[in-house]
């Protein structure tokens, strides 16, 4: 195999693998809960207690609708340690979470479609994605196109033909 042809090879395996999460083929592909900005995107920390962001930060206002990113069932809504959430199980091992909501309108074991209306915002919220239990980039989901390649520097020295004047 050609060197070009491998580091082609390489960069495209590399690409798939930077575009989805392991195992999104079997998850439900979502909506945004918001036309809102991005005020912070998903940043997974290297560590269990590192800094980062596990979902992406909406810059929602008071009042502003939140509503399902696909079907599913929700799995809790309430306060927790005295703030809002809502988590919806879907198919194929994923789970959503919408946090720091102002008003819940969905009860635990409503069946959700998406686009339906379970929250009311109380200012930016917070919206996660876990797959199997690991979090994972919610706009990975979206069925969006997203591929990061990060090229590295490579140095190909030309080869040159061995004459019988080159010594060891």
């Amino acid at each position: 195999m050609s060197i070009i042809r491998f580091i082609v090879a390489a960069v495209s395996v590399a690409a798939v693998g930077l575009g989805h999460p392991v195992g999104a083929a079997a998850a439900e592909v979502l909506s945004p809960p918001t036309s809102a900005p991005v005020l912070d995107p998903f940043r997974l920390p290297e560590g269990p207690y590192g800094p980062g962001n596990r979902g992406i930060e909406y810059d929602t206002d008071d009042g502003d609708p939140v509503v399902a990113a696909g079907s599913g069932v929700v799995a809790f809504a309430g306060p927790v340690a005295g703030a809002l959430f809502v988590s919806v199980e879907h198919p194929g091992g994923l789970r959503v979470t919408y946090g720091y909501v102002g008003r819940i309108l969905v009860r635990p074991g409503t069946r959700v479609d998406r686009g339906d209306l379970v929250a009311l915002a109380a200012g930016p919220f917070h919206f996660t994605t876990r797959l199997h239990g690991a979090y994972v980039d919610p706009a990975s989901l979206f069925g969006e196109a997203r591929t990061r390649v990060r090229l590295v520097p490579h140095r190909v020295e030309p080869i040159r033909p061995a004459t019988l004047l080159d010594g060891p």
